[in-house]
């Protein structure tokens, strides 16, 4: 690809149009040498797989590019990626994280994270006097945010929550894993970092396993993260690489359809009878939409969940009766997931039980609609 400024559906479709130079592929070799030959003198452009996988350099170099950012590192999945950043502090460091969140982080944070010494406060990220107010100048060091939030879909005003980062001196990590870089550039609105679970829209087929961070600066703190992930261990294989960067040359449109099959489901169920509530940041009425209208550009995701009028079994029995909707946790792969998520995460889940996510994906919106219908009416859903 010739050099100019190409938009990002270019070159994404075209993997940034790197072409392999040995043997003119379009699509790059898969390394799986795990060591690479020094000189005599000992010098040598890479090491070791660990650190400088061949593997991985396309797609971090995509990345980095839809994200606007400075460096992008890909990581063994989601969980390493955030739990990286996490890791790159001290014994000490406060942290502000979602009282609503990714479920595994979460754990990860008031487990692991604070037996290790990391203080970590909780709040409502949609209540931005809540999040000032938590903060401790020159105490706290990171503010993560995840917006749409999983899995009410909440919304977080990235600039306010950077704003108010900044002023304490800290540092803004965004989850924008369901909002992806088709929507939403955190590091434009001001965050120092974004994080992928690249398992999920990023790749799009449900078939790796992998993580991304994307900062806006080579600074410290990035290489702080780059050594986690060194002395961790905490990469993909080359062929997970290799599928990630397949999977993203169609990310642009692969995303756009499902977030429009989203909204027209958003929209029809929120008429349903059964439903009481319909959780998606593409409604008018929902919480949040308009700030998601000023930072999601051109759509508003492909996740929504649902909330049963007729409670707890009655959206167990929904999921049971599916027929087109798979019942099994992820996101944003081409098929449709349905989720009872409060019975996946155990007791103390803060999820409603009355709720079901929903991961939209590549079929026929009126079918998808159609299959969620009968599983309702089936399901005694109404009461």
């Amino acid at each position: 690809m010739q050099e100019r400024d190409w938009r990002p559906e270019s070159l994404t479709a075209q993997g940034l149009g790197w072409v392999d130079a040995s043997t003119q592929a379009i699509n790059p070799p898969i390394h799986m040498s795990s060591t690479f030959l020094r000189t005599p003198d000992y010098g040598t452009e890479r090491a070791y797989i660990r650190d400088q996988n061949p593997a991985f350099e396309q797609a971090e170099a995509l990345l980095a590019k839809l994200e606007g950012g400075a460096a992008a590192a890909l990581l063994a999945s989601g969980m390493a990626a955030a739990t990286s950043v996490f890791m790159a502090l001290k014994p000490g460091d406060h942290v502000v994280a979602p009282q609503l969140m990714y479920w595994s982080l979460r754990n990860w944070l008031l487990t692991y994270a604070t037996e290790w010494g990391i203080e970590v406060t909780l709040v409502d990220m949609r209540d931005l006097a809540a999040l000032r107010q938590a903060m401790r100048p020159g105490k706290t060091q990171l503010v993560w945010i995840e917006t749409p939030g999983n899995p009410l879909w909440s919304v977080t005003d990235i600039a306010a929550a950077a704003r108010i980062a900044h002023a304490a001196g800290a540092r803004l990590a965004v989850d924008s894993t369901v909002a992806t870089p088709v929507f939403t550039q955190p590091l434009k609105l001001g965050a120092d970092i974004v994080m992928h679970s690249a398992t999920k829209y990023l790749n799009g087929h449900s078939d790796l396993c992998a993580g991304a961070l994307v900062t806006k600066e080579k600074d410290a703190a990035w290489e702080r993260i780059i050594q986690v992930r060194y002395q961790l261990g905490a990469i993909p294989g080359s062929v997970d690489a290799w599928l990630l960067l397949r999977g993203m040359r169609s990310l642009f449109p692969r995303v756009r359809q499902q977030a429009a099959t989203a909204l027209t489901l958003a929209q029809r169920l929120a008429q349903h009878p059964a439903i009481s509530d319909v959780l998606y940041p593409g409604l008018p009425g929902f919480p949040g939409h308009e700030i998601a209208k000023a930072q999601m550009q051109g759509g508003f995701g492909g996740m929504l969940s649902v909330r049963v009028k007729a409670g707890t079994e009655a959206a167990k029995a929904t999921a049971a009766r599916v027929g087109l909707w798979q019942r099994a946790t992820s996101l944003g792969g081409t098929e449709s997931l349905i989720e009872h998520r409060a019975s996946i995460e155990g007791p103390g889940s803060p999820v409603p039980g009355d709720l079901l996510r929903l991961s939209v994906g590549l079929e026929d919106a009126g079918d998808l609609y159609d299959d969620l219908d009968q599983a309702l009416k089936g399901g005694n859903a109404l009461g």
